[in-house]
């Protein structure tokens, strides 16, 4: 640690925590503008300074199969990585979710008197609860987007802070939908499905074929339908274009995007979703949604038995109950999809109490997220780092 700019490390990974860290960023740049930011991080990071060690995508794999074939190349990348920061300490740690990755790298760095902060708690209300232990030996703060989460950590003696959803700031609380349809040049009226089959190469890999056999079962039912399908990397929309050409659908209405999730979800009637933080991202976007996982058959199993809750889309698991229907491993076939979502487009009071459900978990989450985590992330610096940097800013 040093007497000059606060040295702050961090490691995204996948493409939401990329989102999430970015705006983490701007708000502690904010209160420190001299601060140097540094890891593992993707290129929404990287537009706010932040100098990038190993590509986010290296980290970006789910489920148990799938992280044990790229087990080696991963562990390499944290063992750099953990050298790294003890060879010259950081003032500050923040891992952004990635908790397999980022919680033995966190209690290494504790070990060492570095503070080490975990902004997005580990889902142990809905399965592996007994990591909580590993977590507060591993941190010292929590920062938590969802308002059930503390209680939890306070009835075992972690610092936490309840802070909200970043996203819930980001996005509007009314309907976008004529001015995204404008944005892409598309009639009122026309129908309109976005297809989000992910953000991880793994699971394009699962789900991919599946999404445009859903598509072509739309298609046949509503041949007007258009399908805007975003995809946050090259690497993505590669295998995205691989499986139309395998599964010659180069007939489908099918418009791929680079980025622009949230417009696409926007202008569509309904979206079909891969489980992951795009079915909360819908939810705030007020759109009725299918959301749909497919993986490993050995990770489906492992997985379903350590489940706590009958649900696993965020939007039910925040509502409490299911709002949207899931289709997970078998379930998730082209017919079931196809069905649910032609029921969206056809059910319009439906669409509105979904709607209104999920207005309510939007106004929870909505907490001046980034700013309140800055905040807790300043009280987590040592005393002399924190009052050399605060003054060194005035």
């Amino acid at each position: 640690m040093t007497d000059g700019p606060v040295r702050i490390a961090m490691v995204a990974g996948e493409a939401s925590g990329d989102l999430l860290a970015s705006h983490l960023i701007q708000a502690l740049k904010a209160k420190l503008p001299n601060a140097t930011f540094y890891g593992i991080g993707g290129p929404k990071m990287a537009g706010q300074g932040f100098d990038a060690w190993h590509p986010l995508e290296k980290l970006a794999v789910r489920g148990y199969i799938e992280v044990l074939r790229h087990y080696r190349e991963i562990s390499a990348i944290r063992d750099d990585l953990k050298r790294r920061l003890l060879a010259d300490p950081p003032d500050v740690f923040i891992g952004v979710d990635a908790p397999d990755f980022n919680l033995t790298l966190e209690k290494a760095l504790k070990l060492r008197g570095i503070p080490s902060i975990h902004y997005v708690s580990p889902s142990i209300w809905a399965w592996r609860g007994n990591r909580i232990h590993k977590i507060g030996a591993a941190v010292s703060r929590v920062l938590a987007l969802f308002p059930f989460e503390p209680t939890l950590y306070e009835t075992q003696g972690i610092p936490v802070s309840y802070v909200g959803h970043p996203l819930a700031d980001m996005l509007p609380l009314d309907d976008g939908r004529d001015g995204a349809r404008e944005l892409f040049g598309l009639p009122r009226q026309q129908p309109v499905f976005a297809l989000l089959p992910g953000s991880r190469q793994s699971e394009l890999h699962y789900m991919a074929d599946t999404f445009i056999a859903t598509a072509r079962e739309i298609h046949k039912e509503l041949p007007q339908a258009l399908f805007l399908v975003p995809l946050a990397t090259r690497e993505t929309r590669l295998l995205f274009e691989t499986a139309l050409y395998r599964c010659n659908a180069s007939d489908l209405p099918i418009r791929l995007l680079f980025g622009h999730a949230h417009e696409a979800m926007m202008a569509a009637d309904a979206v079909l979703v891969a489980s992951g933080t795009a079915t909360l991202e819908a939810a705030l976007l007020k759109r009725p949604m299918a959301i749909v996982y497919k993986m490993a058959p050995l990770t489906h199993r492992l997985m379903r038995r350590m489940g706590y809750l009958p649900y696993v889309g965020l939007p039910n698991i925040l509502a409490g109950k299911f709002v949207v229907p899931e289709f997970i491993q078998d379930d998730a076939t082209p017919e079931n999809l196809a069905q649910a979502t032609l029921n969206f487009y056809a059910d319009k009071a439906t669409c509105a109490r979904i709607s209104d459900a999920f207005r309510i978990i939007h106004q929870q989450l909505k907490q001046n997220a980034a700013e309140k985590s800055a905040a807790a992330i300043l009280d987590c610096l040592p005393v002399t780092v924190r009052n050399h940097a605060l003054a060194a800013a005035l």
